[in-house]
């Protein structure tokens, strides 16, 4: 929606690549447009989301270990997490890469 004159403008998923896959609801993104004409479009580098399924950390598995897990995330992503990362998390993801940065306090 354009925030100034509230017009719907329907963008398909395939214009915005990856970084699709980490947008939410109500999120903000930036079109580039000169003129009516659509150039790109930009959006956060850093996103918050909620795991939504990841298989139980394992007892012992610690912040500094480097093994990794899949966990999905409430846009339907699939990102690879540490394995204290629990279902009901919530976390930060760089949409530019796909890759988790940081476990966000509740």
């Amino acid at each position: 929606m354009d925030l100034d004159s509230y017009e719907q403008i329907p963008v398909p998923m395939t214009v915005l690549g990856d970084q699709a896959a980490f947008l939410k609801e109500d999120m903000e993104i930036v079109s580039l447009q000169v003129k009516e004409e659509v150039l790109g479009y930009e959006l956060p580098n850093f996103v918050e989301l909620e795991v939504t399924q990841t298989d139980p950390g394992e007892r012992g598995n610690t912040v500094s270990g480097g093994a990794t897990k899949p966990a999905t995330l409430e846009s339907g992503a699939t990102i690879q997490v540490p394995f204290h990362i629990n279902t009901g998390d919530i976390l930060k993801v760089d949409t530019r890469s796909g890759s988790y940065l940081e476990r966000v306090k509740k």
